[in-house]
């Protein structure tokens, strides 16, 4: 007589479903390059929001006990795969971002304003901001969200900014000049 297996068929299928949506809320997360949603992830992976959170789960489980220069972080309600901070001067050395001047005076700008509303960085900087803030967003530097009332976006910097420019914290440079008046 064969031994009877450990856990009954419909345990041993649920794992694997488990296994399944872990690896396909990995590759979300690799393929998007950006911080998402709990259910920004369910929507794409076309799962149940607790379902991709025993997923997101797992991942953090996994990554923490693997030997690897990638890690699962979770960062205001947001999830992403990056690089860990200690190999972070690779991406400096490797893939560094080249920035037009306009570019960055545009993000400059995002950076030191932001939240700022993209109506008003259009007037600030010109229509040609247009195409710096597509490019900011394209490089994930800057992000970008509707506003709930009204046609606008609001802009702000996002942690790869932070991230790249090495930067902690911006100055309060524009509470700074109204505080000295």
């Amino acid at each position: 007589m064969a031994p009877e297996p450990d856990h009954p068929p419909a345990h041993n299928s649920a794992m694997a479903d488990l296994a399944e949506l872990t690896m396909r809320v990995e590759a979300i997360l690799y393929l998007k390059a950006q911080p998402l949603t709990l259910h920004q992830l369910a929507d794409l992976a076309g799962h149940e929001a607790t379902a991709v959170e025993l997923a997101l789960i797992e991942l953090f489980n996994d990554y923490a006990h693997r030997q690897t220069a990638l890690e699962i972080v979770e960062v205001e309600g947001k999830y992403s795969l990056q690089l860990k901070p200690r190999y972070q001067d690779l991406v400096q050395s490797l893939v560094p971002v080249e920035l037009g001047i306009a570019v960055q005076r545009t993000l400059a700008m995002v950076a030191l304003r932001g939240p700022i509303r993209q109506t008003e960085l259009i007037e600030l900087r010109g229509s040609s901001a247009y195409q710096h803030i597509h490019e900011l967003v394209e490089l994930g530097f800057v992000q970008r969200r509707r506003e709930s009332h009204g046609r606008s976006y609001t802009l702000q910097v996002t942690e790869r900014f932070y991230q790249y420019f090495e930067v902690d914290q911006l100055p309060a440079v524009i509470g700074a000049e109204t505080a000295a008046d």
